[in-house]
């Protein structure tokens, strides 16, 4: 069986087509270089940035009218392995174009100003568009961000910046008002699965030496989560797990090969000495472990904050317990999840249940004491009881309105029989005449205003009529009627 990561040197390779690499030069690439979309046409996934007469597609040459009215400046946002790369390299392919690669971590203001005036000459003297791709825009700071800008402005390159983080915050205004922001989305499941069988049987790939089966692409397709760069690794990780170990471990497979049971015809012959079966354990073996997305300074740390308040919110324990372990697993400090819990439990279990917000504040403290990786335990049961507590955000509407109100201007007076007295000269004033202490009253509550003129009968807080808010609800009633004499 042939070796698919290797070349036999004493055998002369016919010569490719334009643009397509030797089986010599092959090897040197990972599969997902060496599998890099020449065309427009041939990129799966992001159809929403691609359709017929789309700035993408114009600029890339894809239109009849290509580059009439194309954009000259495009920032592209987006995951890992969603096609930012792939999208520079397929608009520098066209005609009259040269490929420049930048990346934001190790290029600086010098490099970029190179560039440009070597675009310049080129663009004068060849009549030769610069397609310049900087990876990474969002590392770049303001100075180096800036640079780019007369050549942007001026039409000496065609900026194509790729980032994982939203350019509204990393990138500076006068370039991103210059530029057509675009956003990719994670490819589908369908996506990755089609990539992997082109993979798989494209001369560029594992031209045909490999099979997949249903269950390990199923597996290396979980595994990439959208990612396309992931999932081709983990089918050449895979491929080369089958190639140099057991290529059929299933009893199943292996009956199949036994001599005393050879297959009939040449094709069984071609299929069990040139094909690679990768199996559920191969892919299993070669990749266990789908790597999260979660970057503590961007955006998934937001996102995924986000999402999980709104699953306590909403009650989902199992949502909330997912991105729990999203943020743990990837890093986050387990005192900015306990913070975020007591918060939730104040907003949005409330007086519903009390004792929620009880058990966020011993969560953080026991999270404090104990560490990781038990905090964990300790976090999980914080997440397990606002989750499911019932609901109210009264007493966060009720501060809410009460801060607006203060904020227009009500309530600047307060009553005098409230004020202070203790000082000499203050009943003088009239501090204090009239107060009733509530102890002496027959329910300790006492008939009298408390508080400004312009607020008086105001009603803040309004229970819910869920969980214990419930009881305190009747009794605000009570309250209120003696207060304001009702």
């Amino acid at each position: 069986m042939s070796d698919l990561f290797s070349v036999d040197h004493g055998e002369q390779e016919d010569e490719p087509a334009s643009g397509q690499p030797t089986a010599r030069n092959r090897p040197r690439s990972p599969l997902a270089v060496r599998m890099r979309p020449r065309t427009v046409d041939e990129i799966v996934g992001q159809q929403h940035l691609l359709g017929a007469g789309s700035p993408l597609r114009t600029l890339a040459g894809g239109e009849p009218a290509a580059r009439v009215g194309a954009p000259t400046s495009v920032i592209l946002w987006g995951p890992p392995g969603t096609g930012k790369t792939t999208l520079a390299h397929v608009i520098a392919r066209g005609p009259g174009r040269k490929f420049v690669e930048l990346s934001a971590i190790t290029a600086g203001v010098k490099d970029v100003r190179r560039v440009m005036d070597e675009a310049l000459s080129a663009r004068d003297l060849h009549r030769t568009t610069t397609v310049l791709f900087l990876d990474e825009i969002h590392r770049f700071n303001k100075a180096q961000q800036d640079a780019l800008l007369p050549g942007v402005e001026n039409g000496w390159v065609v900026l194509i910046a790729a980032t994982t983080e939203n350019p509204s915050f990393s990138v500076v205004s006068p370039l991103l008002s210059r530029s057509l922001l675009q956003t990719l989305k994670p490819l589908t499941e369908e996506d990755i699965a089609a990539l992997l069988r082109r993979a798989a049987r494209d001369p560029r790939g594992l031209a045909g030496q490999v099979s997949l089966e249903d269950d390990a692409l199923a597996h290396l397709v979980r595994l990439a989560a959208g990612d396309a760069r992931r999932g081709l690794t983990a089918l050449e990780a895979a491929a080369a797990v089958a190639q140099t170990g057991d290529a059929h471990p299933d009893p199943a497979h292996q009956a199949a090969d036994d001599p005393a049971d050879p297959p009939s015809g040449q094709a069984a012959d071609a299929a069990t000495d040139k094909t690679v079966r990768i199996t559920l354990a191969h892919a299993e073996k070669a990749v266990d472990v789908a790597a999260l997305r979660y970057d503590r300074a961007g955006d998934q740390h937001y996102d995924v904050a986000s999402a999980f308040i709104k699953s306590l919110r909403g009650s989902d324990v199992d949502a909330a317990l997912h991105y729990l372990a999203r943020m743990l697993e990837s890093g986050e400090d387990p005192r900015f999840v306990a913070r975020r819990l007591m918060i939730s439990a104040a907003e949005d279990v409330g007086m519903a249940d009390p004792t929620a917000l009880q058990t966020a504040v011993a969560a953080a403290q026991a999270v404090q004491l104990v560490g990781m990786p038990e905090g964990r335990i300790i976090l999980a049961e914080a997440v397990v009881h606002i989750a499911t507590a019932p609901k109210s955000n009264a007493a966060y509407n009720g501060i809410n309105q009460a801060i607006a109100d203060v904020r227009a201007g009500k309530g600047q007076g307060i009553p005098s029989h409230l004020r202070d007295a203790h000082y000499p000269g203050a009943r003088q004033l009239g501090h204090g005449k009239g107060y009733v202490y509530s102890h002496d009253e027959p329910h300790g509550v006492a008939a009298q205003q408390y508080a400004p003129d312009d607020l008086a009968g105001t009603d803040y807080y309004l229970p819910s009529d869920r969980g214990a808010e419930r009881a305190v609800a009747a009794r605000l009633e009570k309250l209120r009627s003696i207060i304001r004499k009702r």
